[in-house]
């Protein structure tokens, strides 16, 4: 404890009890309390304090001698509490002499070792010699410290004894530390080391590093200005002549219609024409002897034509029930089965007929993925049947207004254009991932949690 110095038995009895005294304290003030005060059987001194440390606001003079309660607006306490900060900055320094900071063993200073607005009020506050007594923490964090002020400079014996005693104080009181909050942990892990600070500047550069916003979407192949095949009449499909992405030549046959109904018409419309056909040569011929048939003769002549015109558009109507194509291309439908014998009106969509060889890109964005897609960015096709393979595009028009898609998701659409040498082939589905603006990588990998949070917080 005290190398080659000379201690009585005495002096060693009241170290053994002041230790247990501060074992045995309750709580922080207590403990307090038995340090400013009841050291004095030890070591004799006028007045003493104990000035707490802290990690991110200036220290405090907690206790002081010879008083139940410490008042932080008095005077004394607050030019005390200024001593001490300056104390415990001049401790944290080493001088030239020493391997370690003078922070972590007590010392004694007089008001010569003070700044001179502190020092000018030395004489008002305290006797001429006085003692520092630091209390370390684990990893050598300082507590706090007990300064003790007297007229006599202190002894060797005085200061081997209050820094035996200082050991003690310093577990006594790290026990009624509260525990650390994420902050001050954080601010210790960033002191105990430059290869520490210097990972976390790096991890801070890395976060800032610029990487393009991207985000995936379902997507497909499809037709670029197809031609829509559509039901010229109301009616029923009686057979479909073409398959699924069949290829077509220009005038060949793609669906019929039932023709039932509209032969019937036709039928009904050659018996009236016919009909007309005979009134009207029975007045003509009773025209010739009789002046009131000629005036009934422009009755029949324009029943006769009524009925001629309905006999024409009869015939028309049943030549347009056999659709053929009017350009070359590939059919794009559905199941043949989903439309033989399905009632269609007119201009209902059958089909399509796509070239092959002139296809777009259509990706729908759900909302919740929307990263200010505008037309001109890029996106990339990765086809779910080549892995290995990827299409570049270039965005042409993105819908303004979300829809929901086919899977039940409100997404917006969006058309791209293939810019490589080869195009996909029609039909074809994959994921296409659609580069937005640049953000820091930090942004990138929040975005998402951020999202949640802001919803879940209803910011």
């Amino acid at each position: 404890m005290s190398g080659d110095i000379p201690i009585d038995a005495g002096r060693l009895a009241l170290l053994w009890q002041l230790s247990s005294r501060a074992r045995e304290a309750a709580n922080e003030a207590a403990l307090a309390f038995t340090v400013v005060n009841e050291t004095q059987a030890l070591v004799p001194y006028r007045q003493a304090a104990w000035w707490r440390a802290s990690e991110l606001l200036p220290g405090a003079v907690a206790a002081v001698s010879g008083l139940p309660q410490c008042d932080p607006g008095a005077p004394y306490v607050q030019w005390l509490s200024s001593v001490c900060r300056a104390l415990s900055r001049r401790a944290a320094t080493p001088r030239d002499d020493e391997q370690q900071p003078a922070g972590s063993r007590p010392f004694a200073f007089t008001a010569a070792d003070l700044p001179d607005d502190l020092a000018s009020e030395w004489s008002a506050w305290w006797p001429a010699h006085a003692l520092w007594l630091p209390l370390m923490g684990a990893r050598g964090r300082m507590l706090g410290a007990v300064v003790l002020a007297r007229d006599d400079a202190f002894g060797i014996q005085d200061v081997a004894l209050l820094a035996e005693l200082a050991h003690v104080w310093s577990h006594a009181f790290q026990a009624f530390e509260p525990r650390d909050s994420a902050i001050t942990r954080a601010l210790a892990s960033w002191r105990q080391g430059k290869l520490r600070r210097r990972a976390l500047v790096a991890l801070a550069l890395i976060c800032l590093v610029p990487v393009p916003l991207s985000v995936l979407a379902p997507a497909e192949v499809t037709a670029k200005d197809p031609f829509v095949v559509r039901s010229p009449l109301d009616g029923v499909i009686e057979r479909l002549d073409v398959q699924p992405n069949q290829p077509v030549a220009a005038g060949a046959p793609l669906f019929s219609l039932d023709p039932t109904t509209l032969a019937s018409r036709d039928a009904m419309a050659r018996k009236n024409y016919a009909a007309a056909q005979e009134e009207y040569r029975q007045t003509a011929q009773l025209a010739v002897t009789d002046d009131k048939n000629r005036l009934d003769m422009a009755v029949k002549k324009g029943k006769l034509d009524a009925s001629a015109v309905e006999l024409d558009y009869a015939a028309a109507q049943l030549a347009r029930l056999r659709v053929t194509a009017t350009r070359a291309g590939v059919a794009v439908f559905s199941d043949p089965n989903d439309w033989n014998g399905r009632a269609v009106s007119v201009g209902e969509k059958v089909m399509l007929l796509a070239d092959p060889a002139h296809v777009e890109l259509t990706a729908y964005l759900p909302v919740a993925e929307n990263v200010d897609v505008i037309p001109g960015g890029s996106l990339t096709l990765y086809p779910k049947s080549s892995p290995l393979a990827s299409y570049p595009a270039r965005i042409d028009t993105v819908a303004y207004r979300a829809e929901p898609t086919p899977d039940g998701v409100l997404a917006y659409r969006i058309k791209a254009t293939f810019t490589g040498a080869t195009p996909p082939a029609l039909g074809m589905m994959g994921t296409a991932r659609i580069h937005g603006r640049w953000v820091p990588l930090a942004y990138y990998l929040l975005r998402r949690p951020l999202t949640a949070t802001r919803q879940w917080l209803g910011w």
